[in-house]
């Protein structure tokens, strides 16, 4: 019967979790959890983001070509990750790109596990819904206007 029931008998799936910015595996118990708000206010995850292999033609066009179509894909861009309205999970290889209260994140990310995914901050949903007009259209245009200039110059 024990063998049976081992082919038949339901298990409980395994919770598992993988950074949102590198897809990386994050172990039980790990990692930071951040808003969307949190994610898109930084500068220097934008300046990661649009100088990515997948991202860095854009970027070049964009800033040595004033390539109408490459900044309209940086706009894109900003807004897949802008617009995402569950929290973000994030590796302990890229927390140092956010200037956030890290223990804080680390709770929220201890809640979040505890509760299989189903906790949320405050402040969850979309940047454009939690920000400050001015404080998302300023992040707005750097990302798609600045982010990586420095790389490519």
């Amino acid at each position: 019967m024990s063998f049976i029931s081992s082919l038949f008998g339901k298990k409980k799936k395994q919770f598992k979790a993988s950074c949102d910015i590198s897809k990386e595996p994050v172990e039980k118990g790990f990692g930071y959890l951040l808003t969307t708000a949190q994610v898109v206010s930084s500068k220097k995850f934008w300046d990661n983001i649009m100088t990515e292999p997948e991202t860095m033609s854009y970027t070049v066009s964009h800033f040595k070509g004033n390539d109408e179509m490459a900044t309209k894909m940086r706009q894109m861009i900003f807004e897949k990750h802008s617009e995402v309205e569950k929290p973000w999970m994030v590796s302990d290889s890229y927390i140092h790109l956010f200037d956030i209260d890290k223990s804080e994140s680390r709770k929220n990310a201890q809640l979040w596990w505890e509760n299989e995914g189903e906790f949320t901050p405050e402040k969850t949903g979309k940047a454009e819904d939690t920000l400050e007009e001015s404080d998302f259209k300023s992040i707005q245009h750097y990302a798609i206007m600045e982010a990586g200039k420095e790389r490519v110059a």
